[in-house]
């Protein structure tokens, strides 16, 4: 039980410390991305973009929260977005690798969103509670 709790402390110490201090470029490590850590505390969550999908797809958050997305695609793939469903919400533009955006979610309600470029199966919604 040890193990797992120190596993898991060093984990959400190092997407704490990768997603906190680097805004884009490309990504460091293949480990920056996949460290399966959704919740770093109770108002910041990330998704990360990975195979052409959001992980995870769908995310219940409390209001107040901020949820951040990272495109963690190999360097030199297509760009992606997060776009919300409804115009003017939030839209990152363009992401490539290693870059990544925030959004705060004020209100509660469904929010769900896509990526611009692959809007047909690209797809993933925020629940705010």
């Amino acid at each position: 039980m040890k193990r797992i709790v120190l596993l898991c402390a060093i984990g959400c110490a190092t997407v704490v410390a990768c997603f906190s201090e680097r805004g884009s470029g490309p990504v460091a490590g293949p480990a920056e991305c996949r460290v399966p850590v959704s919740v770093i505390d109770s108002l910041h969550f990330i998704v990360a973009i990975r195979n052409f999908a959001f992980h995870p797809d769908s995310i219940a958050v409390p209001a107040g929260a901020t949820v951040t997305w990272v495109n963690c695609e190999d360097v030199g793939q297509e760009p992606h977005t997060t776009t919300s469903d409804t115009t003017g919400v939030w839209s990152s533009g363009d992401m490539t690798a290693g870059d990544r955006f925030s959004h705060t979610f004020a209100t509660p309600g469904a929010f769900p969103y896509h990526c611009i470029p692959h809007e047909s199966f690209m797809r993933g919604k925020i629940v705010v509670q």
